[in-house]
């Protein structure tokens, strides 16, 4: 219909306030605490060839096959938006030449996209923060990423509650015993697998083992485990990682069913879990995918890393309180409006934040100012425009004092 305002579109969000500020806030938390590890902030496209995606998550997974933007730019070469941010960073380390600066520790933040039924907490469009290390296949790593991790939810208030579980997927050699074991276990429960667990039993046997469905929980729970396959080398891996949690005060618990689908994946992988958000119970996320850079055409490198969802995050921190000026100005007249901007504008530049209402009478300026959590009002009239002053209040102490115009910024800032 001509005229009329289009919707915004299924799984997408408009933030302002509340919202905004828990988001905002996870972000910012985030940006601290990596820069107190050494992690630099990398940004990358938001759209790729679509072969880095396919190539790194895995063609056989949902998010290759069912979950991705992907279109045909005029150009005719596919595109996609991107799902994630690992394989991005993967291949930005082999395009770029970041490999000269290995071992590298980066971190990003933005919007993904995936095409899924929209729910709470879950959209089409929604943001992660990501940290990665590459070029490091030292347990150091992985210890350094999940201690991080564990500070973030820390400052951000949200660690009760929450449970790292901690699974090793071993090395190379581990890894293929074990999965010629679980197939040989699934293969003699062949006729009770549900349909999408025998198509994994074909391309992506490891996956059966966190299915949801309830006729594949007896088989899967009575699989063997892993450690019966651990070589010597994979094993102390493990332990050291163990180790170092423990060392920096790490709560961890061991989750053997917990398990990454992808033959590129290699010994740690984790998740941050809690019940507070319902179904959706993972937090943060993520492991060590030492094969991923060879899998698209690089050279073998060691890589670990996690992301997080960003509203998932906010939806646990809840309110946060809106930034309140330090100063809010009220000028009376027309005289005291003009100089009122020299004002803001001294303020401001001198690194105090500044407020002042458009218009209204001196009773409705006084009420926006104390409502809005300033500390201080500055009152502008012609009396002390005549004089070279301005009334300075205190509007926690209810006492006031008239200041001189060139002492205001300097008074405000000594608090």
């Amino acid at each position: 219909m001509a005229g009329q305002t289009p919707n915004r579109i299924r799984g997408t969000q408009d933030m302002l306030g509340e919202a905004q500020l828990s988001f905002q806030h996870v972000v910012d938390t985030f940006h601290r605490v990596r820069a107190l590890y050494g992690f630099q902030r990398v940004e990358i496209p938001i759209f790729e060839s679509t072969a880095v995606f396919a190539r790194s998550i895995g063609e056989t997974t949902d998010v290759v096959s069912k979950e991705m933007y992907t279109f045909e730019d005029r150009g005719g070469d596919s595109v996609t938006l991107r799902p994630e941010f690992t394989a991005g960073i993967a291949r930005a380390y082999l395009t770029e030449g970041w490999q000269q600066f290995a071992p590298l520790k980066i971190a990003a933040s933005g919007p993904v996209f995936r095409y899924e039924r929209p729910q709470k907490g879950r959209y089409r469009q929604f943001h992660q923060v990501d940290a990665e290390i590459l070029g490091a296949g030292e347990p150091q790593a992985d210890i350094e990423l999940l201690v991080f991790a564990d500070q973030l939810l820390h400052e951000l208030g949200i660690a009760d509650g929450v449970t790292l579980q901690l699974n090793t997927l071993g090395d190379g050699p581990t890894r293929e015993a074990w999965r010629a074991a679980l197939v040989a276990h699934f293969e003699k429960h062949r006729g009770d697998l549900s349909e999408e667990s025998l198509d994994r039993l074909e391309r992506n046997p490891l996956r059966i083992l966190d299915s949801k469905d309830p006729r594949d929980r007896p088989i899967a729970d009575s699989a063997p485990g892993i450690d019966a396959f651990l070589t010597d080398e994979a094993a102390s891996f493990f332990a050291q990682v163990t180790a170092g949690l423990d060392a920096a005060g790490v709560k961890w618990t061991r989750n053997e069913t917990l398990v990454r689908g992808l033959d590129y994946y290699r010994h740690t992988a984790f998740e941050f879990v809690t019940d507070r958000l319902g179904a959706q119970g993972t937090v943060l996320a993520g492991g060590r995918y030492d094969g991923l850079v060879g899998s698209l055409g690089g050279p073998e490198t060691p890589g670990v890393g996690w992301a997080a969802g960003i509203e998932r995050l906010a939806m646990l921190v809840g309110s946060v309180p809106a930034p309140a000026p330090d100063v809010a100005i009220i000028p009376m007249g027309a005289a005291a409006d003009a100089a009122a901007q020299g004002i803001l504008a001294d303020l401001r530049r001198a690194g105090v934040a500044a407020d002042m209402a458009f218009r209204g009478n001196m009773k409705k300026r006084m009420q926006k100012a104390n409502a809005s959590g300033a500390r201080f009002a500055v009152i502008l009239g012609e009396d002390e425009l005549a004089k070279g002053v301005a009334a300075l209040k205190d509007l926690s102490a209810g006492t006031q004092e008239e200041v001189a115009l060139d002492a205001l910024v300097a008074k405000v800032r000594a608090g």
